[in-house]
């Protein structure tokens, strides 16, 4: 009888390493890179859907939308994810065609450490191109003091903050500047990259928004949750209606209403500086950027199944993280472009 319990103890520990093995064979490992203006709920998505798939692991790499495009066309990573959408130079350097998803939208907002001043500050595109081009300087310069009537502001020097990566959130408030303001783009223009006149890089959303919350006296550009989840102010910005508005979930999906029955086949489209007294000027989807040719059978299909829950259950993780959900015409025709994926 001791012999029988002794064997069948090490027949069950036996089957059990068996399992494990199993389990540890049957793991799916994707990796991917890019953007940070998405990286808190991005970071939430993996979470839930590992939970949801414990043999599927996802891996994702915050280093800026630059960042994300080269390790794609580097093939380093499974997938890359941008604020901006790739451009046809860039397509055509890849081995195999890049579908472009878009899975939330997002606001860029000037987030600001005033000692003294309490109130929300509003900004036009003329005081905001104006400070990142060094040509207002003051704190009280009339193009920043005529929008905040009531407000104290000091004559203090207004430092100024800025990526110093590759970033689609840079392309994002650099591409509203140029719409906005005819000198911003003429001596600056829009990119992931440009030519700062003035100011001190940071690294990450993260950087920026560490930067300006430890800086006096400081402006710099973040996507809206890293300004909430650091207690930072943000100022209303004007759109092109005339009207200040804070960046919210509404107004955000206010922003994309026009573009989102009128999307392009590729996705591939800009929504900042939207027509809409409610629509908030600096917003953009972000985009996954999924090869349409992936060789490994178990990561296509788990990147799939990715895809389909993301456009679907987890579109309702969105908004208490501060981003809008997609549009629901969007969604429909993502979900008719997953089918590309082979």
């Amino acid at each position: 009888m001791e012999v029988d319990t002794h064997m069948a103890r090490l027949w069950i520990g036996t089957l059990a390493l068996a399992a494990l093995a199993a389990t540890l064979g049957g793991q799916t490992l994707i990796n991917g890179a890019g953007a940070t203006f998405p990286y808190p709920i991005y970071s939430k998505w993996f979470d839930e859907f590992h939970k949801r798939r414990p043999n599927v692991q996802i891996n994702y790499q915050s280093i800026g939308s630059g960042g994300g495009i080269r390790q794609l066309e580097a093939g380093t990573v499974d997938f890359g994810a941008s604020d901006l959408p790739m451009n046809d130079e860039q397509l055509s350097r890849q081995k195999t065609r890049v579908l472009h998803f878009p899975t939330v939208l997002g606001a860029v907002v000037p987030t600001y450490n005033l000692p003294g001043v309490s109130q929300e500050l509003n900004f036009t595109s003329e005081a905001i191109a104006g400070v990142f081009l060094g040509t207002v300087t003051k704190w009280n310069d009339p193009a920043i003091a005529q929008a905040n009537p009531g407000v104290t502001l000091p004559a203090s020097d207004i430092v100024v903050v800025h990526r110093s990566d590759g970033s689609g959130t840079t392309f994002i408030w650099t591409d509203y500047l140029s719409k906005t303001s005819p000198e911003w783009k003429s001596r600056v223009g829009s990119g992931a990259s440009v030519r700062w006149p003035v100011g001190l890089g940071a690294k990450g959303n993260e950087g920026v928004a560490g930067l300006v919350k430890q800086t006096p006296n400081s402006i710099g550009y973040v996507e809206l949750i890293y300004a909430i989840q650091n207690n930072m102010p943000y100022g209303r910005v004007r759109n092109s209606d005339g009207a200040f508005v804070k960046a919210t979930l509404a107004s955000v999906t206010a922003a994309a209403a026009g573009q989102a029955k009128a999307m392009p086949e590729d996705f591939r489209v800009s929504i900042t500086n939207a027509p809409g007294r409610g629509a908030y000027p600096i917003a953009s989807f972000t985009w996954l950027l999924i090869p349409e040719r992936i060789a490994d059978p178990a990561k296509r299909q788990a990147i799939v199944e990715f895809l389909k829950w993301m456009l679907g259950p987890a579109q309702g993780m969105t908004e208490a993280l501060s981003y809008a959900p997609l549009p629901k015409a969007v969604v429909a025709k993502e979900l008719r472009a997953v089918a590309l994926i082979r």
